[in-house]
């Protein structure tokens, strides 16, 4: 094999001798110590920024380019690694987390030690550690868990959505991690897409309204802010670098399926689903993330004319483009089966950072011959190294590399905890309120009944109601992180005399034996899921759920509230039903924020953020189509009127049978 040498920034000609082995070897000539670089500019933190970024890129050899390129999932990110290969970027996927039981502060030393490693190399550039903290910094256990997104746009806050954004960087920080994969700003237009609890809203101006958490996630840029330009707030101190994802169009799919392709003329696609990133762009997003799907059928990680002509050229954006996981290798089908292929259309269409996350050997090797063949050329190389560094610099991590450790009482802080608990108040929507004896209403609930029923697989885990993307990548069943499960929120807040009784699938029989129940409150809903493994054409609750509300609401007072990711099919057990409240999947606080609302300290504020449909036949249906015809439409919610009722003499507190009550 001949050898190849690094020369000028260019290989040898012996492109078709290029291996891994021969990479690395290469890379060893490039390391020396960070001490003999402290007097280049670009290490300078007076100097403007552009002028930092241009000294650095002068002095980069091409393997160090495609490293910066190169984002390497944290199982693979060894120092041998980091240093040879001169990465540029690593990340935690959703399995790949370290244990539930890592503590904050190991969490902090295992991204230290990362960038030390890199910080070690010819030049020091330091990572940029990514993670997917979409609702709350969710991989983290003890962290606060927001509501999920759709569960937010119920809200329609905006001040809100600033504060949550600064809290969870805040909790982010304390880890020692300096950019997130959020916010996801997709227009869900079908909710049998596995990701549309990701997406506030079926509404596009709903979208960019909840689009605001990214102020809060990066701070507020100036009144004089280059649009396009990133920005991050603090020095990056108490700051993120945010995401916006997935561009574009990944909530129009046809039949809501995952990663499939959306099919509209460019004004009515750009209309639906691209100006939310205009919002984004305003605010100075640091980065923007492609989607796996397809408008017409291209690609979108290939697609060149939204990508760089739209997003780059058109828009402006400066920040840099980065893939969804493995986003290359799912180009083709089956995935990877054309990577170097791949790897060109992606790069040449627009694509600065590649999420790899563990193919980076070859990424790397293929990279390097497709700009050695003048396939790629160095002036794309250079242009998505530029926007990767300007970022890095922006962050300001050249200069505060480690984490803060003074952050670290930052996750799970109780004002966080309480903003979630906020949140979920304004995020539930009332969808039904019956009166019981044709007088008053069953909702808000007589704290101070002798006796109330729970019921529900819902109502007593905290892993249910957070939903996916919660600890593991998909979300499971349990206590699987610090909160307060629905049950333990309705102990907390009726009289010491209530007695609560909690079954989780009462039968019949367990009824008929138990007939003075004051009410009864049912919690169900749909297990935890994420990505494709949420696509569901079906939408029914699991027929436990069914069989419960059927059990308990033919027999007793019941208020039903429904925890998912999305609207499914009640319309057949509604009438039996005395009250019904959307909950969505409303994160680690839930108990207390459900609570608070039930028993009527505050009052329903959520609106439908969704169409929830009457049948799925229906689907896709959304907000001004023709022949709308919901169940509940697009912003419907009822209130409550609490200055019009006594808060603890709703329901008479002696046992009333479904037969003696008003439907």
């Amino acid at each position: 094999m001949k050898a190849v040498a690094v020369a000028n920034g260019v290989f040898s000609d012996a492109v078709s001798a290029l291996s891994l082995s021969f990479l690395i070897v290469t890379a060893f000539a490039l390391v020396t110590t960070q001490a003999q670089q402290l007097d280049h500019p670009y290490r300078n933190p007076s100097l403007p920024v552009e002028d930092r970024v241009s000294d650095l890129l002068s002095r980069m050899k091409l393997l160090e380019k495609i490293g910066q390129m190169s984002q390497i999932d944290r199982s693979f990110a060894s120092p041998d690694v980091l240093q040879n290969l001169f990465i540029g970027s690593v990340l935690n996927g959703g399995e790949s987390a370290p244990s539930p039981e890592t503590t904050v502060s190991e969490w902090a030393d295992m991204i230290d030690g990362f960038q030390r490693s890199a910080l070690a190399t010819r030049l020091g550039i330091p990572i940029i550690y990514g993670t997917d903290a979409v609702h709350g910094h969710n991989n983290v256990y003890g962290a606060t868990i927001f509501p999920h997104n759709v569960g937010l746009g119920a809200t329609r806050d905006e001040n809100l959505m600033v504060r949550i954004g600064m809290a969870t960087a805040l909790e982010i920080r304390a880890t020692g991690i300096p950019y997130t994969f959020a916010p996801c700003i997709a227009v869900c237009r079908d909710p049998r897409w596995g990701r549309c609890y990701e997406s506030y809203s079926e509404e596009t101006e709903l979208v960019r309204k909840m689009s605001k958490i990214i102020l809060g996630l990066q701070g507020v840029p100036p009144h004089n802010h280059t649009y396009g330009y990133p920005f991050l707030g603090t020095g990056g101190s108490r700051n993120v670098m945010a995401c916006a994802k997935h561009y574009a169009g990944d909530g129009g799919t046809e039949g809501g399926v995952n990663e499939f392709n959306t099919v509209a003329s460019y004004p009515e696609f750009f209309k639906i689903h691209m100006k939310p990133y205009l919002d984004a762009l305003a605010m100075g997003v640091s980065t923007v993330m492609a989607s796996y799907s397809s408008w017409n059928g291209v690609k979108m990680h290939a697609n060149e004319f939204l990508l760089t002509r739209v997003l780059k050229q058109q828009l402006g954006f400066q920040g840099f483009i980065i893939t969804d996981w493995e986003g290359i290798d799912r180009m083709t089908s089956p995935p990877g089966s054309d990577y170097k292929n791949s790897v060109k259309a992606a790069i040449n269409a627009g694509i600065d950072m590649v999420m790899i996350p563990n193919n980076y050997q070859r990424f790397i090797t293929d990279l390097a011959e497709l700009v050695l063949c003048g396939e790629v050329t160095m002036d794309r190389i250079d242009d998505a190294v530029r926007r990767i560094l300007r970022v890095k610099f922006i962050s300001g991590i050249f200069d505060q590399p480690m984490a803060d450790r003074s952050l670290l009482g930052m996750v799970g802080h109780e004002k966080h905890r309480e903003l979630a608990r906020e949140a979920v108040r304004k995020s539930l929507v009332l969808l039904r309120n019956q009166k019981i004896h044709n007088k008053r209403k069953m909702l808000p609930l007589n704290r101070k009944a002798p006796k109330i029923l729970v019921a529900g697989t819902h109502a007593n885990n905290i892993g249910y109601q957070c939903g996916g993307w919660t600890i593991t990548w998909a979300g499971k069943s349990g206590n699987t992180t610090i909160g307060t499960t629905i049950l333990e929120g309705i102990k907390s807040k009726v009289s010491k005399r209530t007695q609560v009784v909690f079954e989780e699938k009462p039968d019949q029989q367990f009824i008929n034996n138990n007939s003075d129940f004051s009410y009864a409150i049912v919690v169900v809903g749909e297990p935890p899921y994420v990505e494709s493994l949420g696509d569901n054409k079906e939408l029914t609750l699991p027929a436990d759920g069914v069989e419960t509300i059927q059990n308990v609401c033919e027999k007793l007072k019941c208020l039903v509230i429904v925890v998912s990711g999305r609207p499914v099919v009640i319309e057949p057990y509604v009438e039996m039903m005395d009250a019904l409240v959307a909950a969505w999947l409303p994160g680690s606080e839930a108990g207390k924020g459900i609570a608070d609302v039930i028993f009527g300290d505050y009052d329903f504020d959520g609106k439908l953020p969704r169409t929830w449909f009457r049948r799925v036949d229906q689907l896709p249906m959304n907000w001004g189509d023709l022949n709308y015809d919901p169940l509940y439409p697009f912003g419907y919610g009822l209130k409550m009127n609490l200055s019009r009722h006594s808060k603890s003499r709703i329901i008479p507190s002696s046992s009333t049978s479904k037969s003696s009550a008003s439907a």
